[in-house]
């Protein structure tokens, strides 16, 4: 049913020519939450939503409507969305959906709302074209104002006024992060205003940008009454994260955005139950920043999912988690387990630090992994695995160390089994998974808490980087079930237990019962987690004989090829690798042509074994030779 461009009368009467926002009192632009947003009412205005078009999708009803944000500088800010519900017989929970950095509002999440028993709206705040649009239909218009990348992106981090801001003076209102929040309140009242929706029954979740939005609408609106945050929402590194050496993060701009824009001004405001999703490498939301400024959240219904090993994205396991929590908390389904203890002691008479886990529901607990790791540097920092094992209702894990001149960091998965079947739709589907996970707060130990304590340094390095024996635990796989462009990646060469010493080459030992190409490609200095020292990427191919037999590869670092222009140096030694990574195909530079290397149907098993150094003995026990044991300095 197409309703073109008539407007449905759910928003009351046409605006007015009235800013929605008053001028600022006396001149005095605002330094806190309080003087920010008080006095604003999200639902005073109307919405004077316009259904563009309206179709099925199976059971879901969906529509690509527009509403008004508000009226700045006399002119209306309109933002499209997508809103899709199911048929019900009473009043749905409704979830608002907020998208990333460079995407548009979801089609897909909002359909899968909606085959799950949800309404859900995605609000399209960067203005791109909205999916299935036909020529001339509305879209996104700030009018005088603009929050969007493309029009506006320097004003993410900026108060300054301009010819696109709310306020002539220096003021967080001109602030695109503001306009956003605003907006996504706005959000929450057309779910508030729809029909088929039970007011009192609202989630919000948002990944990247939309996770930052998700937790700072969380802390400023009441409305919400559940959250969860993806890939974003962490607040900026406080001080003590900052100033740790090596850490790669820096701490506020000024004290006036801390105060006003951060997600730290909001998470103390906080009261509805909230789940922290997020992988263990995320660089927009990263883990440090998170539980230093987490601890001052208001709310005493908090969970996280943190995935290991991965950057700006979820594994399953975990992201389905996030169902679960909002079924909990809108749909009466069953209460998640709580958060799991996870202490660290340093008595041990071995001198040797040790984890122990105590997760809630022990008995349903399917498995558990503790890790650790001693690297400041948040994004590339490698999870050890300290293979933990189960006494009674507790997991234990020994985490021994190269070293005591670095914090110890130690956080924990519990995974329990998956009892709830949902709908999927294309990439949000869950079939095939079993499990669900619940992961512990990071536990972090001072450098000087580890002297005290006479910690030990009883670790060595060592030239065996995986036998693979227990598969991929210390490994993310990417497009796996893909037969072409499968990859596994690891970062235990950036960890000194793994580094590749001087004039060693890399081996690996593969069967393929056909013939086919294995490319590694390495990554080095990425995110700067070696200041002043080279970086790039590169790519090396090897032909794998398809004899059904094991063979050894072996790759020095003269094979491999830059896989970008930006690469200039060649790699001459495994120095400041970052990441290593097994895959079906690359693109490499060779004469200053793009060449595409692997790329062969290579199917499921693939099998390896012994990714190890070979030819030059591993440095002794606390060498500090220049690329061997090298402590990152702060970016900051």
């Amino acid at each position: 049913m197409l309703l073109g461009l008539a407007f449905l009368a759910l928003g009351g009467a046409t605006l007015g020519a009235e800013d929605s926002l008053p001028p600022l009192p006396d001149g005095r632009v605002a330094k806190n939450l309080d003087e920010l947003w008080g006095g604003y009412d999200p639902a005073k205005e109307p919405l004077e939503t316009q259904v563009v078009r309206q179709w099925q999708e199976g059971e879901a009803t969906c529509r690509h409507v527009v509403f008004t944000v508000g009226t700045f500088r006399g002119k209306p800010s309109r933002i499209a969305a997508f809103y899709a519900f199911p048929k019900s017989a009473g009043k749905l929970p409704a979830i608002l959906d907020l998208h990333g950095g460079g995407q548009r509002a979801g089609l897909v999440p909002v359909i899968f709302m909606a085959r799950n028993g949800y309404a859900g709206l995605s609000i399209n705040w960067g203005g791109e074209p909205m999916e299935g649009a036909a020529a001339g239909d509305p879209n996104t218009d700030w009018g005088a104002l603009d929050a969007t990348q493309k029009g506006h992106n320097s004003h993410y981090g900026s108060m300054k006024p301009d010819a696109k801001t709310l306020d002539a003076v220096g003021s967080p209102r001109n602030n695109n992060w503001f306009l956003l929040v605003l907006a996504a309140r706005r959000g929450l009242t057309f779910l508030q205003q729809q029909p088929e929706v039970d007011a009192g029954r609202l989630g919000v979740c948002g990944h990247s940008m939309g996770g930052k939005l998700t937790t700072d609408l969380a802390g400023i609106d009441a409305r919400v009454k559940v959250a969860v945050p993806s890939c974003g929402g962490s607040g900026v590194a406080p001080a003590k994260v900052a100033a740790m050496p090596g850490s790669g993060l820096r701490g506020a701009e000024s004290q006036w955005m801390a105060d006003t824009i951060d997600d730290g001004a909001y998470i103390p405001r906080i009261r509805c139950p909230i789940m922290y999703l997020s992988p263990t490498n995320d660089f927009n939301g990263p883990l440090d920043s998170m539980v230093e400024n987490w601890r001052t959240v208001g709310s005493r219904q908090v969970r996280y999912a943190i995935s290991p090993h991965l950057n700006h994205r979820h594994a399953r396991e975990f992201s389905v988690s996030e169902w679960l929590w909002f079924d909990e908390h809108l749909n009466g389904g069953p209460p998640l387990p709580r958060t799991p203890a996870l202490e660290v002691s340093l008595n041990a008479p071995d001198g040797v630090p040790m984890a122990t886990l105590k997760p809630d529901c022990a008995a349903e607990v399917v498995r558990a992994d503790i890790y650790y790791s001693l690297d400041p540097h948040v994004l590339t920092r490698f999870w050890r695995d300290g293979q933990a094992k189960r006494q009674g209702d507790a997991w234990i894990a020994r985490c021994p160390v190269m070293g005591t001149d670095q914090p110890l960091y130690v956080h924990a998965n519990v995974y329990y089994p998956l009892r709830r079947a949902f709908v999927g739709y294309q990439w949000m589907d869950y079939r095939g998974t079993n499990e669900f996970a619940i992961s512990s707060t990071m536990a972090t130990v001072m450098p000087a808490d580890l002297a005290k304590a006479r910690i030990k340094a009883t670790d060595a390095p060592e030239t065996t980087i995986d036998d693979f024996a227990r598969g991929w635990q210390d490994w993310y796989r990417l497009e796996w079930a893909n037969p072409q462009v499968w990859a596994a990646a690891t970062r235990k060469v950036k960890d000194p237990k793994w580094r590749g010493p001087d004039g060693a080459r890399l081996a690996v030992d593969v069967k393929s019962p056909k013939d086919v190409e294995l490319v590694i490609r390495l990554r080095k200095n990425d995110w700067g987690a070696y200041p002043g020292k080279p970086g790039g990427a590169f790519a090396a191919c090897k032909i794998v004989k398809g004899t059904g037999q094991w063979q050894t590869l072996v790759y020095e670092p003269k094979d491999f090829s830059p896989t970008d222009a930006k690469t200039k140096a060649p790699l001459e030694n495994w120095r400041y690798l970052t990441e290593l990574e097994l895959c079906g195909s690359a693109e490499a530079m060779q004469d200053g042509q793009s060449v595409k290397l692997g790329g062969q149907n290579w199917p499921e098993p693939r099998l390896f074994r012994n990714l190890r150094w070979v030819g030059n003995p591993m440095p002794a026990l606390g060498a500090s030779t220049e690329g061997k044991v090298v402590t990152p300095r702060n970016l900051g």
